[in-house]
């Protein structure tokens, strides 16, 4: 008998019915907990796919350095899967992300290399294509590689397709590097153009770690707009607020990007009706203990 390995186990995570939280009427809101992933993310599904399809094409092989620019869960997920595949991974990230956040990167064998709060994500990106073009190891780039809404496309859209038995009429996801959006309403559109997808930016000021409105300059290489039918702000008082009403009303123990993912889905829940809306949890809300968000 041939036994399983903890690469196995990405993707195929559970789908669960919203209960207490809000009377959504004649519709039912379901949450696609990503953090039952094994380094506790949806980002493991693009991880494993980068890594993978890379070696497949002959571009990487163990030994060989890779580096990427992260603000949290893409970092944990590379660090998870160079460590099974055999790489050294160096992670650039801003250094106001939580202390969670870096210590499961080190504890999955990454280097760590942080940039100021001001330059923030985008400085994080420049940094690594610079190091790269130093000769000091290649960029798997999350933002511009395909192989990142592929996982989604394969995966993620199947399994909810799959799990609603094609009854889903909403998809809501939060946007950053906008894989999941990207591949998901690839898959989904294609079983049914009716199907309305929903993406999710931080309102003005708002600073919502997983949700990202970036300048033009900076946008993902793999977004597309017309994949995308609507797009919901919520405020990072919106989002923190329902991510301890997940947790304390729902059981689910979650990041602030999904509690602003569910802010959007409820409200979308209130113009609609007879709909199956299906949200994505993101992450765990372990990686955020240190950030004020529950209360001590």
């Amino acid at each position: 008998m041939e036994y399983p390995t903890i690469e196995d186990y990405v993707g195929g995570t559970p789908l669960v019915r919203l209960q207490r939280i809000a009377d959504t009427g004649s519709n039912t809101i379901l949450l696609k907990l990503e953090g039952n992933n094994p380094a506790g993310s949806v980002k493991d599904r693009p991880a494993m796919s980068m890594i993978r399809r890379a070696e497949e094409r002959g571009e990487i092989r163990p030994g060989d350095t890779l580096i990427e620019a992260t603000s949290g869960n893409t970092g944990i997920a590379l660090a998870m899967a160079a460590a099974i595949r055999g790489y050294r991974m160096v992670l650039i990230m801003p250094e106001n992300m939580t202390a969670e956040r870096r210590a499961s990167m080190k504890a999955f064998g990454a280097e760590l290399v942080l940039v100021s709060r001001e330059e923030g994500m985008e400085g994080a990106r420049d940094l690594a294509m610079r190091m790269q073009a130093e000769g000091r190891g290649r960029v798997l780039d999350q933002f511009a590689n395909p192989d990142n809404w592929r996982a989604h496309y394969e995966g993620t859209g199947p399994e909810i397709w799959r799990d609603t038995r094609g009854g889903i009429t909403h998809f809501v996801s939060s946007m950053g590097t906008t894989g999941t959006i990207m591949g998901v309403s690839r898959y989904l559109k294609e079983q049914d153009r009716g199907v309305e997808i929903v993406g999710v930016q931080p309102g003005e000021g708002s600073s919502i770690p997983g949700i990202r409105k970036w300048p033009e300059a900076y946008l993902p290489k793999i977004f597309e707009r017309e994949r995308v039918d609507r797009i919901v702000e919520v405020t990072q008082a919106e989002a923190e607020a329902m991510t301890r009403r997940m947790a304390a009303e729902e059981g689910i123990f979650a990041g602030v990007s999904s509690g602003g993912t569910l802010q959007a889905a409820l409200r979308l829940s209130e113009q609609v009706s007879n709909a199956t809306i299906v949200t994505i949890v993101c992450d765990r809300g372990d990686r955020y203990l240190s950030s004020g968000v529950f209360p001590d």
